[in-house]
Protein backbone atom coordinates (compact mmCIF):
# COMPACT_ATOMS: atom_id res chain seq x y z
CA UNK A 1 0.00 0.00 0.00
CA UNK A 2 1.51 3.24 -0.80
CA UNK A 3 2.63 5.66 2.01
CA UNK A 4 -0.20 8.48 1.01
CA UNK A 5 -2.67 5.76 1.33
CA UNK A 6 -1.79 4.93 4.67
CA UNK A 7 -2.55 6.36 8.52
CA UNK A 8 0.63 6.67 10.22
CA UNK A 9 0.25 9.40 12.62
CA UNK A 10 -0.44 8.82 16.61
CA UNK A 11 -2.78 12.01 16.28
CA UNK A 12 -4.50 10.35 13.22
CA UNK A 13 -5.20 7.24 15.20
CA UNK A 14 -6.22 9.19 18.16
CA UNK A 15 -8.69 11.54 16.31
CA UNK A 16 -10.17 8.47 14.01
CA UNK A 17 -10.70 6.26 17.21
CA UNK A 18 -12.39 9.32 18.83
CA UNK A 19 -14.31 10.31 16.59
CA UNK A 20 -15.05 7.47 14.12
CA UNK A 21 -17.96 4.74 13.88
CA UNK A 22 -16.52 1.18 14.95
CA UNK A 23 -18.03 -1.69 13.82
CA UNK A 24 -16.86 -5.38 15.38
CA UNK A 25 -16.88 -8.44 13.81
CA UNK A 26 -14.81 -11.75 16.03
CA UNK A 27 -11.78 -11.04 13.90
CA UNK A 28 -11.10 -7.79 13.41
CA UNK A 29 -12.27 -4.33 14.20
CA UNK A 30 -13.07 -1.47 11.69
CA UNK A 31 -13.39 1.95 12.49
CA UNK A 32 -14.16 4.42 10.38
CA UNK A 33 -14.59 8.32 9.69
CA UNK A 34 -15.25 11.05 6.94
CA UNK A 35 -12.32 12.74 5.64
CA UNK A 36 -11.55 15.59 3.93
CA UNK A 37 -8.66 14.53 1.28
CA UNK A 38 -10.27 13.02 -1.69
CA UNK A 39 -8.93 9.67 -1.44
CA UNK A 40 -9.23 6.65 1.34
CA UNK A 41 -6.34 6.46 3.85
CA UNK A 42 -5.89 2.58 5.87
CA UNK A 43 -4.07 2.37 9.40
CA UNK A 44 -3.75 -1.56 10.84
CA UNK A 45 -2.98 -1.96 14.55
CA UNK A 46 -2.63 -5.25 16.65
CA UNK A 47 -2.53 -5.22 20.42
CA UNK A 48 -0.59 -7.47 22.88
CA UNK A 49 -4.31 -9.15 23.38
CA UNK A 50 -3.75 -10.81 19.98
CA UNK A 51 -0.15 -12.26 21.06
CA UNK A 52 3.35 -12.13 20.82
CA UNK A 53 5.31 -9.97 18.79
CA UNK A 54 5.00 -12.93 15.89
CA UNK A 55 1.11 -13.17 16.17
CA UNK A 56 0.45 -9.52 16.16
CA UNK A 57 2.59 -8.87 12.86
CA UNK A 58 0.99 -11.83 11.39
CA UNK A 59 -2.29 -10.59 12.08
CA UNK A 60 -1.31 -7.43 10.28
CA UNK A 61 -0.08 -8.81 7.42
CA UNK A 62 -3.20 -10.92 6.90
CA UNK A 63 -5.36 -7.78 7.18
CA UNK A 64 -3.41 -5.73 4.80
CA UNK A 65 -3.01 -8.74 2.28
CA UNK A 66 -6.95 -9.33 2.57
CA UNK A 67 -7.49 -5.85 2.00
CA UNK A 68 -5.70 -5.27 -0.89
CA UNK A 69 -7.94 -6.53 -4.25
CA UNK A 70 -10.72 -4.32 -1.74
CA UNK A 71 -8.81 -1.17 -2.35
CA UNK A 72 -10.30 0.04 -5.74
CA UNK A 73 -13.66 -0.54 -4.36
CA UNK A 74 -13.47 1.25 -1.40
CA UNK A 75 -15.42 4.44 -1.37
CA UNK A 76 -13.18 7.81 -0.81
CA UNK A 77 -12.78 10.38 1.06
CA UNK A 78 -12.51 7.95 4.71
CA UNK A 79 -9.92 7.26 7.19
CA UNK A 80 -10.14 3.78 8.09
CA UNK A 81 -8.65 1.92 10.92
CA UNK A 82 -8.33 -2.23 11.11
CA UNK A 83 -7.81 -3.44 14.63
CA UNK A 84 -6.70 -7.10 14.93
CA UNK A 85 -8.68 -9.44 17.35
CA UNK A 86 -6.87 -12.56 18.98
CA UNK A 87 -8.68 -15.04 16.98
CA UNK A 88 -7.03 -13.67 13.42
CA UNK A 89 -3.78 -15.12 14.08
CA UNK A 90 -5.40 -18.51 13.49
CA UNK A 91 -7.75 -17.41 10.51
CA UNK A 92 -6.87 -17.95 7.12
CA UNK A 93 -6.43 -15.43 4.06
CA UNK A 94 -10.08 -16.49 3.22
CA UNK A 95 -11.81 -16.12 6.54
CA UNK A 96 -10.16 -12.67 7.12
CA UNK A 97 -10.78 -11.40 3.42
CA UNK A 98 -14.91 -12.54 4.05
CA UNK A 99 -14.30 -11.11 7.55
CA UNK A 100 -13.30 -7.99 6.18
CA UNK A 101 -15.84 -7.81 3.37
CA UNK A 102 -18.10 -7.87 5.97
CA UNK A 103 -17.33 -5.35 7.77
CA UNK A 104 -16.50 -2.62 5.02
CA UNK A 105 -19.95 -3.96 3.77
CA UNK A 106 -21.87 -2.60 7.51
CA UNK A 107 -20.09 0.82 7.24
CA UNK A 108 -21.37 1.51 3.41
CA UNK A 109 -17.84 1.26 1.72
CA UNK A 110 -17.96 -1.38 -0.30
CA UNK A 111 -21.25 -2.06 -2.08
CA UNK A 112 -23.54 -5.02 -1.11
CA UNK A 113 -23.73 -6.99 -4.55
CA UNK A 114 -19.83 -6.71 -4.64
CA UNK A 115 -18.31 -10.41 -4.65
Amino acid sequence: MQRKFRLTRSDDFKRVRRLGKSYAHPLAVLVAQPAEHPFTRVGVAAGKTTGTAVHRNRAKRLLREALRPLLPTLASSWDLILIARPALVKSTLTETRSALKNLLRRAKLIPFDDN
